[in-house]
């Protein structure tokens, strides 16, 4: 009996399937921000759950309309949309980008922040939310 459980077991994925599905999805979301206006209303966008529920814009809010701002080249805009994301963006981009290397090596990866470092990334994520609702 515990030889058929373990003949049915699926195998396990290959690391590189997460990043490369987290890839797909990336682009396939990012094709249908770049013909959509999110400056315009009537799309089918998601909207901040936070916001919806207190009124107050959280660390991304803004986030959507910076991405389609950058792919059009309207990098001022961009900044005016979220200055904090459009900073950490590139971090996010490296993280990534490391993940699918690990991946398609065969190798799983996951980035290990320290205690110290994830009280910083929390802080600054209150302190934007503070800052830009209250300027």
């Amino acid at each position: 009996m515990a030889d058929s459980v373990a003949a049915r077991r699926v195998a396990p994925r290959h690391p590189a399937a997460a990043p490369l599905a987290v890839l797909a999805a990336g682009t396939a979301g990012a094709g249908y921000l770049y013909v959509t206006d999110p400056h315009e209303p009537g799309h089918l966008l998601p909207g901040c759950p936070f916001r919806y529920l207190t009124g107050l814009l959280c660390p991304a809010c803004g986030g959507t309309r910076m991405v389609y701002d950058l792919m059009h080249g309207h990098f001022a805009t961009a900044w005016h949309d979220n200055r904090m994301l459009l900073l950490a963006a590139p971090f996010a981009l490296a993280l990534l980008t490391r993940w699918m290397v690990e991946g398609l090596r065969g190798r799983r990866w996951s980035p290990q922040l320290q205690p110290r470092t994830q009280v910083l990334v929390l802080l600054a994520a209150v302190a934007w939310t503070v800052l830009r609702n209250v300027v």
